[in-house]
Order: structure tokens, then C-alpha cells, then sequence
């Protein structure tokens, strides 16, 4: 079996199942809210990284879609409010989580996980999970194309 795999199992068994329903739950009322509707995607995305939070990253979506800066404009302002009214306290809830998991020696995996989810909590508009390979991948190719224009 992969390892990714055997993390994510474990993961579900220790606590992911409830965050993951909690951020879905989130999901569904930010999308039947029309106000929230903006950050109904980023829900998401911080549901996918609490259900399968190994093997996966978070990529920025200017370096999966260059846009204009006007979107990104509006992204750094969402990203403001979302942190305002509710990144600052989820930041927290999952470090606690991770902090608490890590305590036990089989939870520590798990724990860093919440680490990695509380990331992308603060501020996660704009924010994608794609696999880690792929995430790596552009990466790459990101960091040669800055090397070319600033040589």
C-alpha cells in the first residue's frame, strides 16, 4: 500500500472525518448563503485537504492560471475579510487540533497535517489542492522561468 494512502486512513480515524464534515458543512452553508458565495471554493479546498491531506499540496492559482491583476486584486481583498471574520479563529482551532495530536506518537502525522490545513485556512482564496507531484512539478518550472528573467 502507498504511504500517502496509510496516512489518509489514519488520518480519517483520528479526527480528519470531522474536520472534513465540518469544512463541508461549511461548504454547503457558504454556498446557500448568497453573501458568502465568494468563498464557497475555498471551502472546498480546505475540505479536500482535510480528507486526503498527504500526497496532495496547495498551490496558488496565479501560478496554475495567470490572471489579470485586477482578480488578484480582488482575491487579496476577499482573502482580508475571510481573515477578519473567520481565518484568525480556524488558523487556531487547527493548530490546537495539530498541537494536541502531535502530543501522541501516532497522532504526530496527522498533527502536522493540521499545520499544513491551518495554512491554507488564513487565507485560502485563490488557493488550490492538486497533487503533490503535480504542485512540485510547477514549481519547477515556475522558479526556471524567474531564474530566465532575472538573469
Amino acid at each position: 500500500m502507498n504511504l500517502s494512502l496509510i496516512l489518509n486512513i489514519l488520518n480519517f480515524v483520528l479526527g480528519g472525518f470531522v474536520t472534513t464534515l465540518g469544512w463541508l458543512f461549511a461548504t454547503v452553508m457558504s454556498a446557500a448563503l448568497i453573501i458568502t458565495l465568494p468563498y464557497t471554493r475555498s471551502c472546498w479546498e480546505i475540505c479536500k485537504m482535510s480528507l486526503l491531506p498527504f500526497g496532495n499540496d496547495l498551490i496558488h492559482v496565479k501560478y496554475l492560471e495567470p490572471k489579470s491583476a485586477v482578480e488578484n486584486s480582488i482575491g487579496s481583498l476577499l482573502n482580508i475579510i475571510w481573515f477578519v471574520f473567520f481565518g484568525w479563529w480556524l488558523f487556531i482551532f487547527h493548530i490546537l487540533c495539530g498541537i494536541s495530536q502531535c502530543l501522541t506518537i501516532i497522532g504526530i502525522p496527522t498533527g502536522l497535517a493540521h499545520f499544513n490545513i491551518a495554512r491554507i485556512a488564513l487565507f485560502p482564496v485563490g488557493q488550490r489542492v492538486i497533487p503533490k507531484d503535480i504542485a512540485d512539478l510547477i514549481r519547477q518550472q515556475n522558479t526556471t522561468q524567474y531564474d530566465r528573467f532575472y538573469k
